[in-house]
């Protein structure tokens, strides 16, 4: 998943529609949902304009001396008019993302500097930074409530690292910076969906798409026909490309498929054919302006390098702590992912003949070796897996744990495809929150599955702001007219997400800046997301969302024992690609100097040399579509992912061992509910480990994760043994 990352956190905002001519602009109503329906390009700019003067007004406002300190009169003020302008930019945003146009691009881009620049002077406001410091210093602060107290702090916070003590020249230039990082980053993403975008194989002859699933050839087949052409196309997006990787037989349409799939972006790029175009999407150069500029940041700020400054807001301490957490789990993992490999090579070289094992033949060996171990292929198991299906058990199990109902709900979208619910609480029927959901990959979408939020909840004179959240995958969408059917490992992915828009949605605080997400440290943002996909692997969960797209069955428990004993298949290898990237995300941020004669591709060498047991040929430029470190927030902060597995695996424990016990059903609901109380509901209003603390009274353990993974003591042996 990828979470959206602004300065303060400050992404949604509530009012009355506003009068006269502002009431036609679909951005600048913000009475109640998003006015997709109303949206066109040409609103941005005129939108942009008014809620930039708004707010600059809110600033000079509550920098006068005689505005009183004090929440109600300080801050709410601000945060009225700077979640307006959060929520307006929010949606297009978040347009640019699953619905990418000529039109869109343009006005976004021209109006990012002017957004980028009003957060900077916000962050540099020093009138602004000495009204906080004196509401922090003042007797009556301890008389707030916590959440109120941590938003201060964390508010302060961001003034420090938006450079607000800096003195000119340097303040400029951190200005300067931002404007170009913002710039940079977003040219980057419209890169890798461009070269995306911009590859497309046609093949005329069904033979040569052997071994591909009756779906995938389906889809393909389709995507040609809505061209005109004949044959099937494939194209890089997940979906298409992924099923020929794993399954099609055509080694030299895998190899093809795999050199465009790693060269997006890069100078070594197969499309676009044409060599300026494939130029001008090349993000070699960019990387390096974007290392460049961090670099300088941390400098301007005290910093000896940008990983030090992500590091700030985030759980972990220093540089070298991340790094030796992922050492020493890669330490652990070694011994799993060397067995992995030598069976996986010794599988196609007796089984395949394939001694010479390449990239492009590893998702299709390991697809063939599993089907052998465990008697079952994920194709098989996708036709359990209905998407109206998943979703009724998805929302069982939501409405089950937390004591909410999920129901349809009607809001104008930005594709047909777009859905959107409600979440109520059980009995009452509250409203809790609403979600839109966006599943399926197309054309003009970036890559990918995450979570953002349209609006967050806040308490307001008279009534409560409810919270609002984008989900967004990219599954196979449906074909032959039938409902779309998902991989296990797609509905993993579904849970995942949908852990986070659980932890935007069913907070209870109600000040903006700690509610949900906000507030929440990067490297804990995962939690919930994670914790959530340990229920994919509950026979009672997937029994109940499950049904045979042809006979109608559930899944039959012998084959989801089966997947249950599958589950942690390379196991070892993937650990230690998840470790690969961390390290180099975070080395990359501490170590790298652009212009000091090593390149970015020297040090993802040395991190492979180091930790990777399966080391990727020399023309793979895997780094050129990171869009998590470079457009995405996680800049020396991927290794989360691994961090926040730790805590997620020792949460889910807690629901383990209640489940063991003699009246596990009881304690299953105080799990749940004391999971919804200490973690989901209480956001960014205490430390992360705070709210670990209050639910497991303890601090975290690996022990967990390691055992989720297979990866304990005399395991290696085990499988060696089968």
């Amino acid at each position: 998943m990828q979470l959206k990352q602004g300065i303060n956190d400050m992404n949604d905002a509530a009012a009355s529609p506003l009068p006269g001519t502002r009431a036609a602009n679909p951005l600048l109503d913000f009475s109640d949902l998003p006015r997709f329906g109303d949206f066109t390009p040409d609103a941005i700019t005129p939108a942009v304009e008014v809620l930039l003067a708004d707010a600059r007004a809110a600033i000079a406002g509550a920098t006068l001396p005689q505005t009183p300190l004090g929440w109600e009169a300080f801050i709410e003020p601000l945060e009225d008019a700077t979640e307006r302008l959060s929520r307006a930019w929010g949606v297009v945003g978040h347009l640019s993302g699953v619905a990418d146009t000529p039109e869109l691009r343009a006005a976004y881009n021209q109006n990012l500097p002017l957004v980028t620049q009003f957060w900077t002077e916000l962050g540099q406001n020093r009138a602004l930074y000495e009204k906080y410091q004196a509401l922090r210093n003042a007797p009556d602060f301890t008389a707030l409530v916590p959440a109120r107290q941590r938003a201060i702090e964390l508010a302060l916070q961001g003034f420090r690292l938006g450079g607000v003590e800096l003195e000119s020249p340097a303040r400029e230039r951190f200005m300067e910076i931002s404007e170009r990082q913002a710039a940079l980053g977003q040219k980057y993403a419209e890169n890798v969906l461009d070269a995306t975008d911009a590859f497309e194989l046609l093949v005329n002859d069904a033979d040569d798409l052997q071994g591909l699933p009756a779906d995938a050839l389906a889809a393909a087949r389709e995507a040609a026909q809505a061209d005109g052409k004949p044959g099937y196309k494939i194209t890089l997006h997940f979906p298409s490309y992924f099923p020929v990787m794993q399954y099609a037989r055509n080694r030299a349409l895998r190899e093809s498929l795999y050199r465009a799939y790693v060269s997006r972006a890069a100078e070594n790029a197969v499309a676009p054919a044409d060599e300026a175009a494939r130029a001008a999407l090349d993000n070699t150069a960019l990387m390096d302006e974007l290392l460049g500029l961090r670099q300088e940041e941390a400098a301007l700020l005290g910093y000896a390098n940008y990983a030090e400054v992500s590091l700030v807001p985030k759980m972990a301490d220093t540089p070298a702590q991340v790094m030796q957490f992922l050492r020493d789990l890669a330490r652990r993992a070694r011994p799993f992912a060397e067995r992995d490999l030598a069976q996986l090579r010794a599988f196609a070289a007796q089984e395949l003949g394939l001694t010479d094992l390449q990239p492009w033949d590893t998702a299709f060996v390991s697809e063939l070796l599993k089907e052998q171990r465990y008697a079952f292929s994920d194709q098989e198991v996708k036709q359990y897996f209905q998407l109206p299906r998943v979703l009724q058990g998805l929302f069982a199990q939501i409405e089950h744990l937390f004591e909410v109902k999920v129901l349809p709900d009607e809001a104008p979208g930005w594709h047909p495809d777009v859905r959107f619910y409600r979440i109520v609480r059980q009995g009452a029927g509250e409203l809790v929150g609403q979600f839109y959901l966006d599943l399926f990959a197309r054309p003009g979408k970036r890559p990918g599955a995450w979570m953002d939020d349209a609006r967050s909840r806040r308490r307001l004179p008279g009534r409560l702001q409810t919270p609002i959240a984008y989900l967004t995958c990219n599954f196979q969408a449906p074909v032959g007219g039938q409902p779309a059917t998902l991989t296990h490992d797609d509905v993993v992915t579904l849970f995942h997400e949908f852990g986070h828009g659980l932890h935007h949605m069913l907070t209870r605080i109600d000040d903006l800046p700690v509610a949900g997400i906000a507030g929440v440290e990067w490297d804990a943002v995962e939690l919930p997301s994670q914790f959530m996909e340990n229920f994919c692997w509950e026979w009672s969960v997937v029994q109940a969302m499950s049904q045979h797209a042809a006979t109608g069955e559930p899944l039959p428990r012998a084959l989801f024992d089966r997947m249950v004993a599958a589950k942690n298949f390379q196991s070892g290898l993937q650990t230690l690609r998840q470790i690969e990237l961390g390290l180099f995300d975070m080395r990359l941020h501490a170590e790298y100097r652009p212009g000091s004669g090593e390149t970015v591709q020297h040090l993802l060498d040395a991190v492979r040399a180091e930790v990777a047991v399966l080391t990727p040929p020399a023309f793979n430029r895997f780094q050129h579509a990171f869009s998590h470190i470079f457009a995405g927030g996680y800049s020396a902060g991927y290794y989360s992912y691994k961090w926040a597995e730790v805590l997620s695996a020792d949460a889910y424990a807690a629901f383990e061992e209640a489940l063991q016990a003699p009246d596990a059903a009881r304690l299953l609901g105080e799990a749940g509910r004391r999971f919804l109380d200490e973690i989901l509901s209480v956001g960014g209003s205490r430390p992360a480990i705070a709210s670990f603390r209050a639910f497991r009274g303890r601090d975290p353990q690996m022990d967990a994760l390691l055992r989720h993974n297979g990866m304990i003591e005399g395991a290696v042996h085990e499988a060696e043994q089968t």
